[in-house]
């Protein structure tokens, strides 16, 4: 079958849309903030075998690593039938950590299985140790319920004894079953929009074009990749710490590049360590992946074919490939945003014009819960400046690409006050640009509860690039109400416990300036 360039085009925008539209029905279904208002979830469509065709520009960390998932799924449960709907959260198969739920449904053509429609969504609650999930955790069966690929609905029935195993692990039942519902709609959204375009343009065609879709993205990528010098480049940095009182740990990356092909090389990072920032391996692959996308002009397609050109090699047991029982709690969320800082400072030694310095390199998540309650958010930073421009500040980076809780929704939904929510003035690196500013946050606790603080870049910083100047490092504290005492936390990763009128305070890193010349 001959190509159409305008026919591609056309399908590739239907296939966007499709995900678009899933991403816009979860986000109005949900029941929790952290769906609802931070947008902490990510839908994609993939064809028949589980390659992806499709994603809304959602969270790089999910997609990157969700056809892992969807591969997981086939693999253990084959072909999925019509009525069926399987889940998974897994981070041995594909997932990320245990609070980002994936849900897999089929899209059925005349009885046959066309392709797929996924989403993965992070859960404010899925059990565990403490409230919101994110815990200070040595074994993966601390962080909450781990569901290995299972059928949820089975030919449109759904498994009650699987359902109710889940919803007696978590501790908002009813917020967790309103997100789940949310997340099926999403799916049902996404496979009818899928059945549309097969209605239309056939299956044939469909499928041609999808593959024709995949190999066009692929072509940008090679491209891309052969605009890199050949050579070997390596760069290392650090994790501040473990969670379990052991660090620094090493993270290495190096990048090798053959015409059209890299490998990125991350065996000689640390080995699996006792805390929770052990790294599944699928969020490693996800972390490299986007570094590539980052060198992609903004309208290539993003889908499976980019990263065809790309292998990813990691030693099984490593911080950056965990094995079961792992703690990885904090490996998606901080150890993914270092394993982004060393890959991009070794493609920089190639191409120093097209790389920016180091981003705030950490997510700072937040937990707090009591009493029928949790509230999850991940809090912002600076990110690094570049050859022509400033970084930002205040603003999610990397790994990340959700929203913060609005005061507004915050205070409405749970007994806290948020006290100040600016930027932290100077925290940027220095240089002829500047890094962004970090952010300064405030709680305070208007009833008993517990909380967990994941976060690094407390003791090391956001390296600066072409001499510029590295951030300054975060730090978090509580101001105690009954005695006016502030404790300090020593590292970004802590546990602790909130009275009435006590305060939280998180200062969130600056990315690195770039350029000698001072501003």
């Amino acid at each position: 079958m001959t190509i159409d360039p305008i026919e591609l085009e056309l399908l590739r925008n239907l296939f966007e849309a499709a995900a678009e539209e899933m991403g816009i029905t979860l986000q109005r279904v949900a029941f929790s903030a952290n769906i609802k208002e931070r947008r902490d979830f990510s839908c994609a469509l993939f064809d028949a075998s589980g390659e992806l065709l499709a994603q809304a520009a959602h969270i790089p960390v999910h997609l990157g690593s969700m056809p892992a998932s969807v591969r997981a799924v086939l693999g253990q449960l084959g072909a999925l039938a019509e009525g069926d709907v399987a889940i998974v959260n897994d981070p041995f198969a594909g997932g990320t950590h245990l609070p980002d739920i994936t849900i897999v449904s089929p899209v059925i053509h005349e009885g046959a299985v066309v392709g797929y429609a996924a989403n993965r969504a992070h859960h404010a609650d899925v059990g565990g140790v403490s409230p919101g999930s994110m815990t200070l955790s040595r074994h993966i069966d601390e962080e909450g319920i781990r569901i290995e690929p299972s059928l949820l609905y089975r030919r449109g029935v759904r498994d009650e004894q699987l359902l109710g195993r889940i919803l007696k692990a978590v501790r908002t039942p009813d917020e967790w079953l309103g997100d789940l519902d949310a997340q099926l709609a999403a799916n049902h959204v996404g496979a009818a929009a899928f059945a549309r375009m097969i209605g239309r343009h056939g299956t044939e065609r469909v499928q041609q074009y999808g593959r024709a879709l995949l190999d066009y993205a692929q072509s940008f990528m090679a491209a891309t990749i052969s605009a890199i010098p050949d050579g070997n480049y390596r760069f290392e940095d650090a994790m501040d710490d473990d969670g379990a009182g052991n660090g620094p740990v090493p993270i290495v990356a190096t990048v090798r590049i053959a015409g059209d092909h890299a490998v990125v090389d991350l065996r000689d990072s640390a080995g699996q360590v006792p805390g929770c920032i052990n790294c599944p391996e699928a969020v490693a692959r996800s972390a490299v992946y986007y570094c590539f996308a980052c060198l992609l002009d903004a309208d290539v397609p993003l889908n499976g074919g980019c990263f065809r050109n790309i292998d990813v090699l990691t030693r099984p047991g490593s911080v950056v490939h965990a094995l079961y029982p792992a703690a990885v709690v904090a490996g998606n969320t901080e150890t993914s945003q270092r394993i982004v800082d060393v890959v991009l400072a070794a493609i920089a030694q190639a191409l120093p014009s097209r790389t920016p310095a180091a981003s705030c390199g950490t997510m700072s998540s937040v937990a707090l819960g009591g009493e029928g309650w949790t509230y999850y958010e991940t809090i912002g930073g600076g990110s690094g400046a570049g050859p022509e421009y400033d970084g930002a500040s205040c603003v999610q980076c990397h790994m990340t690409n959700t929203l913060n809780t609005p005061a507004e929704a915050l205070e409405m939904q749970y007994p806290l006050r948020v006290r100040a929510f600016e930027r932290a003035a100077d925290s940027g690196g220095s240089g002829k640009y500047r890094g962004g500013d970090g952010i300064l946050r405030q709680i305070e606790a208007l009833a008993d509860c517990e909380g967990t603080l994941l976060g690094d870049r407390r003791r090391s910083r956001a390296y600066g690039s072409a001499g510029g100047g590295p951030g300054t490092v975060g730090a978090d504290w509580i101001h105690r109400a009954a005695t006016q005492q502030h404790d300090a936390f020593p590292s970004g990763k802590a546990h602790f416990s909130l009275r009435p009128g006590d305060m939280l305070t998180i200062r969130t890193p600056g990315g690195g300036g770039w350029g000698t010349q001072k501003r």
